[in-house]
């Protein structure tokens, strides 16, 4: 059984940054790729960025070249640095486990209906 459990969260201000962290329990070869997931006031979850056991990332337009998702070398945690955090990015962050999208020979982040574990969230809020 697969347990993923978030931390990091906090207040920032506009410009600032912040390290999310999910600890990963029994994370299998079924389940290879990790993806942050996070869902606004009012809005629908959708996919930030995704990583894969090989390696390869994918991220969001809407954060691409702002976060940066990793995972340490034992594969028990994962990460996403934010940074040049803005008001819109203010949501519950969500770390998830699943097989992987691929679409077009890559990687992609996929749908909430793509991983099959999920954290229990923490809150991330950007302060203009």
């Amino acid at each position: 059984q697969v347990k993923l459990v978030e931390s990091g969260g906090g207040s920032v201000q506009a410009g600032g940054s912040l390290r999310l962290s999910c600890a990963v329990y029994g994370y299998t070869y079924s389940n290879p790729c990790m993806g942050w997931f996070r869902q606004g006031p009012g809005k629908e979850r959708e996919g930030a960025a995704s990583l894969n056991s090989d390696g390869n990332t994918r991220y969001a337009d809407s954060v691409k070249g702002r976060f940066t998702i990793s995972q340490d070398n034992a594969e028990t945690t994962l990460y996403l640095q934010m940074s040049s955090l803005q008001p819109e990015d203010t949501a519950m962050y969500y770390c998830a486990a699943g097989a992987g999208v691929y679409r077009d020979g890559g990687l992609d982040i996929g749908t909430e209906r793509d991983y099959g574990y999920w954290g229990q969230g923490t809150q991330v809020t950007v302060s203009a």
